[in-house]
């Protein structure tokens, strides 16, 4: 019998900790006012009628009458006060959550600094805490505050963000949820005064507030989402249970005509199954930069700007052999079809030209990976 090599107290002692370690799950939003206080009290309301112990750690109303009405009839956790500056102020208290141990606690405003003198200095760090001792967190965060998301963020808006929750605790979560809306319900709820003061509107609509700001916000989130979800199909799934997420990989060369075709028709196909697509350049020693002639450079540009224009991501590798740098990048990005110009057939030649071919359908041979011949 064969005895494991890694049987470490250390390893086992992760495990128990990992199973006693409490549920996390994040409500995203675009920005602030599309719901995401208002959900967790709805979630909160409908665990207690199904009997759930369920408290509120932290919620933050921004005086939204219509958020602050949810909070009736929740148990709550009394906040701690600390004195800063000469002033009073209130923070989570992390140690009445842990002491009260509910079954489920509500943490709002994730991304938050806490006052100096608190046990932590941000809030998802007291998240993190409070999950370390068994008890289930639900909690909500904006895009803008996710640190991956900072450069983006910024050339959107104009203006950093200083509260940033790092990547690693949404890599945490067991369940991440967009909530959203769609820009111009957004705007009606801050003209109607749900998000803001009245007086507040009219300068939140000259900055944070702009139509295509929102609509650029609103599509990070949603792809931080899928992002979240295809990492927990990948985590949690057995590959041979997991549907086929279909991801096309267009293989061009320096010929203009060709490679323009190859690049139309596999967007097409992208676009018909809503899948991510890559375009596949392999440079071989015979045409590195000094060997390939400008007007091939040219064309190959071309094509490279004509995909990004389509929706593509580019791969650009240097290979000597065509059909194993085929397969790799195949492999790396889940590729599940791979689209081909159909070799231009000569007698005399058609060996040489189909040698690609014969190479890679034998290393395609048991995989199920489909490849498909564009004329």
């Amino acid at each position: 019998m064969e005895i494991e090599k890694d049987s470490s107290p250390d390893n086992f002692l992760d495990l128990i900790t990992q199973s006693k370690r409490g549920k996390f799950k994040i409500y995203i939003g675009m920005c602030a006012g599309v719901g995401k206080t208002y959900r967790m009290l709805q979630e909160a309301h409908s665990l207690k009628n199904n009997h759930i112990d369920v408290q509120i750690g932290y919620i933050e109303t921004h005086g939204r009458t219509e958020t602050a009405a949810l909070l009736e009839g929740l148990p709550v956790i009394p906040r701690r006060t600390l004195f800063y500056k000469g002033k009073e102020l209130e923070e989570m208290d992390v140690n009445g959550i842990i002491q009260a141990r509910p079954d489920v606690v509500i943490v709002d405003e994730l991304a938050h600094t806490n006052i100096e003198g608190s046990i932590h200095e941000k809030r998802w760090q007291d998240v993190v805490e409070i999950l370390n001792q068994g008890i289930n967190v639900i909690s909500a965060v904006n895009i803008q505050h996710i640190e991956g998301m900072g450069p983006d963020v910024e050339k959107i808006t104009g203006a950093p963000m200083r509260e940033r929750v790092p990547d690693k605790v949404l890599d945490m979560a067991d369940e991440v949820v967009n909530i959203d809306l769609t820009a111009n319900e957004l705007l009606d709820r801050l003209k109607e005064g749900k998000i803001y003061k009245p007086e507040r509107v009219g300068t939140a609509l000259q900055n944070f507030f702009q139509y295509d700001r929102i609509l650029q916000l609103r599509e990070l989130a949603l792809k931080e989402v899928t992002h979240q979800v295809e990492r927990k199909i990948d985590v949690e799934i057995p590959k041979t249970n997991k549907l086929r997420v279909e991801h096309f990989l267009a293989c061009i060369s320096t010929n203009q005509d060709s490679a323009k075709i190859i690049i139309r028709k596999t967007a097409r196909l992208a676009s018909y199954y809503h899948s991510k697509w890559f375009i596949l350049y392999v440079q071989t020693p015979r045409e590195k930069g000094d060997s390939i002639n400008l007007a091939s450079q040219r064309h190959l540009i071309n094509n490279f700007k004509l995909g990004i224009e389509m929706g593509a991501e580019i791969i650009k590798v240097k290979h000597e052999n065509i059909a194993e740098a085929i397969m790799e990048t195949t492999l790396k990005n889940n590729i599940t079809t791979i689209c081909m110009g159909k070799p231009r057939f000569h007698f005399l030649h058609g060996l040489f030209k189909t040698g690609v071919f014969t190479r890679l359908l034998g290393k395609l041979n048991n995989s199920d990976i489909d490849l498909v011949i564009l004329s």
